[in-house]
């Protein structure tokens, strides 16, 4: 790779070679043939004849483009093109040269939106298909994770202050429950993708009037055919030059939705890496930081923030150009697609191989998280505490008020004093509860507050994840592979 030209950073760090390909030249330029095929074919099923009443296109020259569907002649279609400055002409020339018998019906009819719009929807789609294969297995590993650590109890947080706590699998399935609205709103995208078809210049498919003689019923057929051989149901029902282009909005809100969960996902863990409760994978050369040795730095949980930042603002673009499209067709939409939506493919792909190769790898360290929920623990045991010293003949809005007082107390000697929490011992100390030390400490068993924590995780995975991955077995069992 030459050293002294950009290069994005998307293809040479982060984005898989997968993901790569399904975006690369040869891609495109092998789905324009296929296109091409697939509307010769199109013509001669419907009898499309010549001047004289015989058959426009042949067996023959059907089977001579199948013939070198896969062999671009690249460095042909280069130099015609620096001649004529048109890359689908370029890319016919070349196709004739290699098919003389088929070149006179090599693009018959059509625009070149024939190629380009419906090669775009084409590989979105297949983006689309590769991004939700990496999406069930993210949401296998979480389902995974969240049941192996699903009764192991953690301090909750709302506002990042200790609340009533939960358990770490519980906490697993509000990331998993996010990627999984992601896969209904892919799967419903994918259902509804449908080609441009062959419309012509405006949409109103006159050429195709002109060519099969004003056979209104034969010139209707033509998109159902070309679609199904090209894997789709349909086409879009109408069109101008261009398919919709808000059909690219709805692709990037898929791609800015995962970005978005992975997003969640990452703040949590380098919050929780802080707390040094749970971390990323820390391989054993990795290197945190160049100053501080000691250091280990949650550098893939933000690189999937950094990167979603870049999906989630990327949704503008097709917004944008979705709305500025006057009539029929304007051409400001072609460069920031080539931009907007392979980036925007290659960013969520990046992402999801650093969510695989982060969850595959999380290091809990339940002690420390034992640790700190003990040290919260009595602050959240105090209505129990109450209750019991209520049935035991007390005043419930006394004992209230003791209680808060009493913890005023304990949370000053922890803040200011630099003490360990002592409400136990205040309240054991006081005669308006008459409870030991002893039996408050029986309150102290954390698996008393998580509720239902473990059965919701159980629940979670029986009713809404194993069903997925069922539907979605042949997709499981994939390995991420990051480059960095």
């Amino acid at each position: 790779m030459s050293n002294d030209r950009y290069v994005s950073p998307l293809s040479e760090r982060y984005a898989s070679t997968d993901m790569q390909y399904i975006f690369s030249p040869d891609m495109k330029f092998k789905t324009w043939r296929k296109l091409w095929i697939a509307l010769a074919e199109a013509e001669k099923e419907l009898g499309l004849k010549d001047e004289n009443g015989n058959p426009k296109i042949t067996d023959e020259q059907i089977e001579e483009l199948k013939s070198h569907a896969d062999d671009i002649n690249y460095d042909v279609a280069k130099e015609r093109e620096k001649l004529v400055r048109h890359d689908v002409m370029s890319h016919v020339y070349a196709y004739g040269v290699q098919c003389p018998k088929a070149k006179g019906i090599i693009h018959l009819g059509a625009t070149s939106c024939y190629v380009g719009d419906n090669t775009d929807v084409i590989i979105m789609t297949e983006a689309l298909k590769l991004v939700k294969k990496k999406l069930v297995n993210v949401i296998s590993r979480l389902s995974k994770f969240a049941d192996e650590k699903k009764d192991v109890p953690t301090l909750a947080f709302t506002h990042f202050q200790p609340a009533q706590p939960t358990t770490i699998g519980k906490r697993a399935t509000l990331w998993c429950q996010e990627f999984v609205m992601d896969l209904h709103d892919l799967d419903y995208v994918l259902s509804t993708m449908k080609l441009l078809g062959s419309k012509g210049t405006t949409g109103t498919q006159a050429s195709f009037m002109e060519l099969f003689e004003n056979d209104e019923e034969k010139v209707k057929k033509i998109d159902g055919i070309i679609a199904k051989k090209m894997g789709f149901d349909e086409c879009f029902p109408v069109s101008g030059q261009t398919y919709s282009r808000k059909l690219d909005t709805r692709v990037l809100n898929v791609l800015a939705g995962i970005a978005a969960s992975a997003h969640k996902f990452s703040n949590d863990i380098r919050l929780l890496q802080h707390l040094k409760e749970i971390e990323e994978p820390f391989e054993k050369n990795q290197i945190g930081s160049s100053a501080m040795a000691y250091k280990r730095n949650p550098m893939r949980s933000e690189r999937i923030a950094s990167l979603a930042r870049y999906v989630m603002s990327d949704v503008n673009n097709a917004q944008f150009t979705s709305a500025c499209q006057w009539f029929e067709r304007t051409l400001d939409d072609s460069a920031n697609k080539r931009l907007s939506i392979p980036e925007g493919f290659l960013a969520t792909d990046g992402i999801l191989d650093l969510m695989l190769n982060v969850v595959d790898g999380l290091v809990v360290y339940e002690k420390v998280v034992t640790k700190r929920l003990m040290s919260e623990l009595p602050f959240m045991a105090t209505e129990n505490i109450m209750m019991d010293a209520t049935k035991a003949g007390g005043d419930r809005q006394e004992l209230h008020e003791r209680i808060r007082e009493l913890s005023m107390e304990a949370g000053k000697n922890v803040k200011q004093e630099g003490k360990e929490n002592n409400l136990l011992e205040l309240i054991a100390a006081d005669s308006s509860f008459n409870m030991s030390l002893e039996e408050l400490e029986a309150n102290m068993d954390p698996k008393k507050y998580v509720g239902r924590s473990a059965s919701q995780v159980t629940d979670f995975i029986n009713e809404v994840v194993n069903p997925i991955l069922e539907e979605n077995k042949d997709l499981l069992g994939i390995e991420a592979v990051i480059n960095v």
